[in-house]
């Protein structure tokens, strides 16, 4: 029997999608690829395969996750099965290089960055960059995994040959362009199927953890504004769906997606002073927020779910 198969390294990210699957009455499997094993002389099962593995997978111990699953993808395309977010988007889940890369083929517009390894090029990136403030990230990442904001080279220095350095699992460091939001939030493109469902809002008030998955929350997603003294404090969510939100990129991120062989992607972008938009972020492995959702009355692993189920029913069987 064809059935819709799950690929993860993360339990808690996809139990929401699991209970989409239940409602919606389909067959379907969890495929966990921290460890396991395939027979490359085999023929993989009928269905249609879904890739969640995430770039962060080495902060759960799950540190060969995305190998494996490169190896479960290319016996998957090689046998011709249907595969949602395959090689190509594990490729640039697990490298904003090749994110850069590929946005900038397709005309998307990203922040100055330099890739470097070894703690002397960090910091010769950095001089090089030239940028009165600037930020560092991890290459492969996730939950803003390594994010660091300076403000002077010796701050940096200070940082790159401290105790508080944290090695890239990949060993290569990003040094960025720092991009000042006029407020602070950024803006997450949610695509299923390839095309624009919603995007939310993402308080950054209180750095750089964005991740929207409950899982990822802080322990109160609210948090109060200035009010008037004597006044009850309003609250204010760190993630907020947005309507009659639709920005002329969209379909320029749209054409992106699919001509990455991207279906399901999360992509943020951050506003300059000067209006400048800038896409600094594409997540394969993309997550949603509940209580956000819960306000908008839209959600997105229900559209998913669809999403695969539509794709099994036009499936053609190969035996």
């Amino acid at each position: 029997m064809k059935k819709i198969y799950v690929l993860h390294e993360n339990n808690e990210w996809t139990i929401h999608l699991h209970h989409r699957l239940d409602e919606l009455g389909l067959p379907y499997e969890m495929w966990h690829l921290d460890e396991g094993m395939i027979d490359l002389s085999s023929e993989p099962p009928e269905g249609v395969f879904y890739n969640r593995i995430s770039a962060s997978s080495h902060t759960r111990n799950h540190r060969f996750a995305p190998e494996f699953t490169e190896a479960v993808l290319a016996w998957l395309e090689h046998h011709g099965r249907t595969v949602i977010n395959g090689s190509r988007a594990l490729r640039l889940e697990v490298s904003k290089v090749n994110q850069y890369t590929a946005l900038n083929t397709a005309g998307i517009e990203t922040p100055k960055t330099l890739a470097a390894v070894g703690k002397k090029q960090i910091i010769e990136a950095a001089e090089k960059l030239d940028q009165p403030s600037f930020i560092t990230k991890h290459n492969r990442a996730g939950k803003g995994q390594g994010v660091q904001l300076f403000h002077s080279l010796s701050a940096l220095s200070d940082y790159v040959e401290g105790a508080a350095f944290d090695e890239p699992v990949d060993g290569i460091t990003l040094v960025q362009q720092y991009i000042e939001a006029p407020e602070p939030f950024i803006i997450r493109h949610e695509f299923i199927g390839g095309k624009f469902l919603y995007a939310v809002k993402v308080d950054t008030s209180e750095g750089f953890e964005l991740c929207p998955a409950d899982a990822c929350s802080i322990e109160d997603m609210f948090c109060p504004t200035n009010e008037p003294e004597g006044s009850a404090p309003k609250v204010k969510a760190k993630f907020e769906i947005l309507t009659d939100y639709y920005p002329s990129f969209i379909p320029a991120y749209e054409a992106f997606l699919a001509s990455n062989n991207i279906q399901v992607a999360g992509i943020e972008a951050i506003q300059d002073q000067d209006g400048n938009v800038y896409a600094y972020d594409v997540n394969t492995n993309t997550n949603y927020n509940s209580d956000a959702e819960s306000i908008a009355g839209t959600f997105a692993m229900l559209e998913l779910a669809k999403y695969l189920e539509a794709k099994l029913n036009g499936l053609h069987l190969t035996t």
